[in-house]
This record gives C-alpha cells, structure tokens and sequence, in this order.
C-alpha cells in the first residue's frame, strides 16, 4: 500500500510549520538552521509529535470498537498527555501508566506540567514505581486487563506509539509535507536533526525520506541514554514502516544513524549541554525547548554545526517535537 491508501483521521491542523533561525545560525557561524514545529501543529492539549501518529492509529481504534485509549509513559510523558488529548476529543476514556522513569527531584513533579493536564482532560492517571524502559511494560498489560475486566473496550498505545504497527506511518508523512514545503520555499534540507528516544518519529522519517529522489542525512539524537536499545528499534520500525508503505527495497545501513554524546547518563535528567541549548534557543530565538527530548537535540545540532560535522553550506532542518509543559517540573534549574 502506499501511505496514502491509509486511514487518516485528521487531528493537527496541516502542515506544521516551517522557519529560519537566523539569530542561532549567524551565532553559530555555519550551516543555515531552520525548524519545523510539532509543538504548534495542533490544538489538542498543545500538540507535539504524538499528534501526527495519532491520526494514523486512530482510524484502527475506532475500527475496533474501543471506547478506551490505554497507554504509557514516565510521569510528564508528552505522548500520554497527546493521548489523553485525543480521546477527550473523540468521545474516549483514557486510562494513563504513568512510570517513574525519571529519578527527579521536584517536589511537584507529579502535580505540574504533562501529566496535570492529562488529569484536567478526564484521563485515569495510574501512578507506577517502575524505571525506565522503551519496551513493552507489564504495568500497560495489567491496564489493558483491567479496563476489559470492568466491561470495557481498551485499545493499547504502546510507549511512544513507537511499537503500535502503524507508529511510524505519521512521520513518514512528515517527509512528504517537508518535500512539499521545500518546493514552497524554495530551499533544500539535506539535513534533519531529530530527537530519538522510542524511536518511531526518527524511524518514520527515515522511511518517508527513503522514497524520495534527493538524498539527505537524517540524524537522530539520542535521548534515551539507552544506546543500543534505541539504535535497534529505530532501524527495526524503519524497515517496517518502509515496508508498510512500499518502498520498494530494503533500507541501507547508512540511512539510519542514531547519534550518542548528548543524552547524559539517564533519561530524562539534563546535563550542562541541555541547560546551555535551552536558554541559548530561547534568549536568540524565543523558541522554548524542553530538558527531556529538545534541550539533547539541539545540544547536538549546536555541536554538529559548531564543529563542521554539518558542513557550512547546509540547509539543517530541525524537528521541534514539543514537550515544553515538562519544564514546569524543572522549574528549580532556572531560578536564576
């Protein structure tokens, strides 16, 4: 099937943005940057990149019969908040695995940020001890369990949308709208800079990018501190997605490159890097970064770019995937 011969259920609204940082490049005295916005593309509970997937598992979950969205993440999870977000508005329950996936020390990181506003919009917000892990969970099973248990009908949303077979079919449509956009503006991205934690946003544009006749780079930044893990399920939902849309070969070796040095030892914890992106992006830009997933990726764009690792003459596009209600849980890193 192509991509297009798949369901959709609309849920942003269009194409998400496009816009030259023209203070951060003439700062970082190289490539040209511009970026794409996640974080604006849609008006469900501010947006972000778990949007674009949505609307390609949506259309299954209706199929199904299912009245509740169940699904999973670290307690300021952006992806459950988006999940709370689209079953609010398509008429759905939601039942919430909140993890304890990041070792922070907020006082209210509980009460604040991603997962306050999964509980304003109905969801059943189930809090949970367990670490961090992009695989499939034990908690999200018993959820599942539980929701059939009492006579309802739950559809499961794995960590990301990542292992959902569908997950990576909203990011390879990202990479058709950036062709399209490029034709508009007349520029060519002959690099992307992409978070990469559970790997199907990074894996989706892979295999959209794939199709096309000019080559680029796409370079995802790992955030997961969890390397090997996330190399493979990158490259895993990559070559499924690929084939899902009929790509017609297999994926090369060199078309997926998941980048270490800026994730710091655990995820979700900010290192000095993180920190330095944040408040550079914002007081050059006024583009607001989060410390989980943007604060890594732009810490290693900055140092792509400042090392001539990304050439001078390039065109860098870098993909926003929102997550900024996350800093209202960090809020004591910037007091000062």
């Amino acid at each position: 099937m192509a991509l297009s011969d798949f369901p959709r259920h609309p849920l942003t609204f269009g194409p998400s943005p496009v816009h030259p940082l023209p203070r951060l490049s003439e700062h970082l005295g190289g490539a040209r940057i511009w970026m794409k916005r996640e974080d604006c593309n849609s008006g469900l509970a501010f947006g972000g990149n778990k949007v674009r997937k949505l609307e390609y598992i949506v259309p299954d979950a209706i199929a199904s019969g299912a009245d509740t969205l169940v699904s999973i993440g670290g307690v300021q999870s952006n992806h459950t908040r988006q999940v709370a977000a689209v079953a609010a508005h398509l008429g759905m329950k939601a039942v919430l695995v909140q993890e304890a996936w990041v070792d922070w020390p907020d006082s209210v990181n509980d009460r604040v940020g991603n997962i306050m506003l999964s509980r304003i919009m109905g969801a059943e917000v189930r809090l949970d001890p367990s670490g961090f892990d992009i695989g499939i969970r034990d908690s999200w099973q018993q959820a599942l369990e539980d929701v059939e248990a009492r006579g309802g009908r739950p559809y499961g949303i794995p960590a990301g949308a990542s292992e959902h077979p569908l997950g990576g079919l909203g990011f390879a449509n990202w990479a058709y709208e950036v062709e399209q956009q490029e034709a508009e503006l007349g520029v060519f991205f002959d690099t992307i800079v992409v978070c990469t934690v559970t790997g199907s946003t990074h894996a989706g544009m892979i295999a959209g990018f794939a199709g096309q006749e000019r080559p680029r780079r796409v370079l995802g930044i790992d955030a997961s501190a969890t390397l090997d893990k996330t190399r493979e399920q990158v490259g895993r939902i990559a070559r499924h997605t690929a084939a899902l849309i009929d790509l017609g070969r297999e994926l090369r070796e060199d078309e997926i490159t998941v980048l270490e040095g800026w994730a710091g030892d655990y995820y979700g914890i900010p290192v000095d890097s993180t920190l330095d992106a944040i408040r550079l992006t914002g007081s050059l830009e006024g583009v607001i970064l989060d410390p989980v997933y943007e604060g890594k990726s732009m810490a290693g764009l900055i140092d792509l770019v400042a090392s001539g690792e990304i050439p001078r003459t390039s065109n860098v596009l870098y993909a926003h995937l929102g997550g900024q209600p996350a800093l209202n849980a960090y809020s004591a890193l910037f007091r000062s």
